[in-house]
Parts: structure tokens; sequence; C-alpha cells
């Protein structure tokens, strides 16, 4: 007779991710398949991850170009149908690589960026996803576009790149509760008629999901604390 084996305990903490991620939902009279659980992945390596891939998760976010290029290439050809969501920052001069890699790109932050992934999509045929980032909190430090100019480049992002922007994120500032600005990047997605919200972490992906996100990202919950 076989063995019964328990699971590695990062697949145990995958699944009490994805059973909150439930509740909530439930919770907030939503269907939990509205909510995509993009695992943070970033920083951790090849055999950290491969767990969580084997036990179906496919969704995963990585911070910076090189380190997915380095990583991603030899899973994908293991593991089907793995999707990869870029949520660091992106240089532009990085866009090439960026568009043959990522199938969603978070962090469409300013009119440079945007020029350069319009004309790598237009090179490459193909084009991932995109989300505009919004600093909610109006931090100097990080990266997206102020709240106050959110409309116009989404619509300079249309009109004059020709992109197709999908939804919105946020990474609300440390100190501060994260719900009112969850709630404020969910105002400008529907003035603006977009139906994606990447918002919420480990630590608030509940309060997120209350407020309509659609992608939460979480990586310390799952993966453990980071180097």
């Amino acid at each position: 007779m076989d063995e019964i084996r328990s699971a590695p305990p990062v697949v145990e903490r995958w699944n009490e991710v994805r059973a909150a991620i439930a509740r909530a939902a439930r919770d907030s009279g939503r269907d939990p398949d509205e909510v995509t659980l993009v695992a943070v992945s970033k920083t951790f390596p090849a055999e950290a991850i491969e767990p969580v891939l084997a036990a179906g998760q496919r969704a995963f976010g990585e911070n910076y170009v090189q380190e997915a290029k380095a990583k991603w290439p030899a899973l994908r050809e293991r593991f089907e149908a793995v999707e990869l969501h870029l949520i660091g920052p992106l240089q532009s001069n990085k866009a090439r690589e960026a568009v043959a890699l990522f199938d969603v790109i978070h962090t469409l932050d300013r009119p440079s960026l945007a020029q350069a992934l319009a004309k790598e999509i237009a090179r490459a045929g193909r084009g991932p996803r995109l989300l505009v980032q919004v600093n909610t909190g109006e931090e100097p430090q990080k990266g997206g576009v102020g709240p106050q100019d959110a409309d116009a480049f989404l619509q300079a992002c249309r009109e004059r790149h020709g992109l197709e922007v999908e939804g919105l994120m946020c990474i609300p500032p440390a100190e501060d509760p994260p719900s009112p600005h969850f709630a404020l990047l969910a105002k400008i997605a529907r003035r603006n008629g977009l139906k994606t919200l990447s918002m919420g972490m480990s630590a608030d992906f509940e309060a997120a999901i209350q407020l309509g996100a659609t992608h939460v990202r979480v990586g310390s919950a799952i993966f453990g604390s980071r180097d």
C-alpha cells in the first residue's frame, strides 16, 4: 500500500491562502473564481516554487526581468499554462524582454514606458495584458502615476500609444490603513471602464477582495520570509 505523505509546508500555506481568498470573496458576496491568486515568487529559487507549481498554482509574480528570464523558461518547459506577471518596476530599455517573457505587466506608469511597450508589442506581434500602476499614497520613492493624473495617462496610453490597458494596480503606503487606497483605485477604475484591479498582498488581501480586487499578489504568506 502506498504511504500517505503530507503536503510540503509551502503547499499547506498555499492552500491556506486559497481558502482565505475564497472566504473573503464569499463574505463579500463574490464568486471566489473572480479572484486570481498571483503567487509572488520573486527572489525564491526554482526548487522553492516547484511544489506549488506541482500542486496546481499557475499565476506567478516576479519583480525583475533578468531574474525571471533566468528562472522561468526551464520551469515553463515542465509545467504548462504558467502565467507570468511582472509586478516590479520596468525600465524602458527592458521593454523588449518584458514583452517576450511576461503575460501581464502591472507597472505601466510613465509615457516613455508606454511608448517603449507600444513599439515592442507592434514589433513582436504579441502583447502582454497591461495594468497602470497608481501611486495612491503619492510616495516619491514609489513608481506609479498620481491619482490626479491617472485619467489623463490612461487616455494617452489608449489614444496616443494605441495600448489596450486592462486595469490598475496599487501598493498602499506601509504605514496607512490599506482600505482607503483600495477604494480609491476601484473608483478610478470604474470611471475609466476598467475591470481588473491588482491590489492586496499577504497582510491585506482580504480587505482588497472586499473592495473589488481581481488579482491579489501574495508572496511571504506562501513562500515564507525573504532573506
